[in-house]
């Protein structure tokens, strides 16, 4: 009895150890977003200012790559980067599952590396017209027809998980919670 105790014990202790992998992270360019501001706090702060509120990005194809690019980046940045320790572990979570609730809408592949998403949704932002679509936006990475993921980044709609993942994520970008550089 005592041997199976400790053998039970020592199997628990085993599978509390697992190690979670790190989700897919990509690399942004200086001026991702069109400025020379930290790329880290200019994704959140277009996240969090997009996705509370669709008329931000509706009929603007600019904002609204730039909004699904920002949640694809921080999905990844703020687990992966140390510079991101004193983040609540629970927004990481749920900037990982907005992540993934917007690659859903937009017809983006949920096992796609995260920067082959960036990499397109950079291009398409710098020319957002049908061609750039048809070159980019292409399988494996989108699982829709490029016209259909322009048509739906065109109307984004609002995402609870996702305004609420990038607003917590804005309310705890610098330690302490001071929020001082919100977009206008």
């Amino acid at each position: 009895m005592f041997r199976t105790a400790c053998m039970l014990i020592g199997a628990l202790a085993l599978t509390g150890c697992a190690v979670t992998p790190m989700p897919s992270t990509a690399y942004l360019p200086p001026g991702a977003f069109f400025s020379n501001a930290d790329n880290d706090l200019m994704a959140i702060n277009t996240a969090a200012w997009a996705w509370a509120n669709p008329a931000r990005t509706h009929g603007n194809l600019v904002n609204a790559t730039l909004a699904v690019m920002a949640v694809e980046y921080l999905g990844g940045q703020l687990t992966s980067s140390p510079y991101w320790s004193w983040m609540s572990p629970l927004t990481k979570l749920d900037m990982q599952r907005a992540r993934d609730e917007v690659r859903a809408t937009v017809g983006i592949a949920p096992n796609a590396p995260s920067q082959a998403v960036v990499d397109a949704l950079i291009q398409f932002s710098r020319g957002p017209n049908e061609a750039t679509a048809a070159r980019v936006m292409t399988p494996p990475v989108f699982t829709l027809p490029p016209q259909e993921v322009v048509a739906r980044l065109d109307n984004l709609p609002y995402l609870p998980l996702v305004g609420q993942a990038t607003s917590m994520a804005s309310a705890q970008q610098f330690p302490g919670g001071n929020n001082s550089m919100l977009m206008p």
